[in-house]
């Protein structure tokens, strides 16, 4: 049964499942876009603070005295993924009930415009089972997994189905009009989160800009 939640009860729950990578010395073209770690000092002078984004200008600078790294928080590695019998690749043709495929190409790069690495799922999967190898499969590449299902959200309760069968999920209806019911929670031996969006398009991407950013960010640092 899905659990009545706030938005800001939700987003709660999500930043309490993610959290700051662990840092990495990263060549300084690896480390644009990445949260840096620590204080880098040239000398007794403090030139960039930690938690702040590495951009052009921080790599230059950070050439400018010599270093070739940075300590960095790199780019959280996000799974797009979306799931449905009723889902068709866009370029093919369409039959009855069928719907084109929209979300996992809004929020891959949606999610690449945040600052993490988005890894688009290619195949579709329409049964527990494909689904299941599937996500077990991304999990190696994975630290937040992102799922969604078809327009009419249809495919939700085989969305849930699986993920229970790979950790702990919660699920929620929002206290948002037509927002569509959400599953969030941990899977996999790394206890690696997952959220699934709407299958709506406007309503996925309003949920991502609510909820899937932030959690991005958090793993930013």
């Amino acid at each position: 049964m899905a659990e009545q939640m706030r938005v800001d009860e939700f987003l709660s729950s999500l930043l309490g499942i993610c959290h700051p990578l662990e840092p990495l010395d990263l060549p300084l073209l690896d480390a644009h876009g990445a949260t840096l770690a620590e204080d880098i000092y040239a000398g007794d002078r403090l030139v960039l603070r930690a938690n702040s984004r590495i951009r052009s200008t921080q790599i230059g600078l950070a050439a400018s005295i010599g270093l070739d790294h940075l300590p960095t928080r790199p780019h959280p590695r996000v799974v797009i993924l979306s799931a449905g019998p009723d889902l068709v690749e866009p370029g093919r043709l369409l039959k009855a009930d069928e719907e084109f495929e929209t979300n996992s190409w809004l929020l891959t790069t949606a999610v690449r415009e945040v600052g993490a690495i988005g890894y688009r799922v290619h195949s579709i999967p329409d049964d527990e089972e494909e689904l299941l190898a599937v996500i077990e499969d991304q999990l190696v590449r994975a630290d937040l997994i992102v799922i969604s299902g078809e327009r009419n959200d249809d495919s939700f309760d085989l969305i849930t189905r699986t993920l229970q069968k790979m950790g702990e999920i919660s699920t929620l209806d929002l206290a948002i009009e037509n927002s569509g019911r959400h599953n969030y929670g941990q899977i996999g031996p790394d206890k690696t989160p997952v959220v699934t969006l709407p299958g709506d398009p406007i309503n996925a991407y309003i949920s991502f800009e609510l909820f899937v950013r932030p959690m991005i960010r958090t793993m930013l640092g």
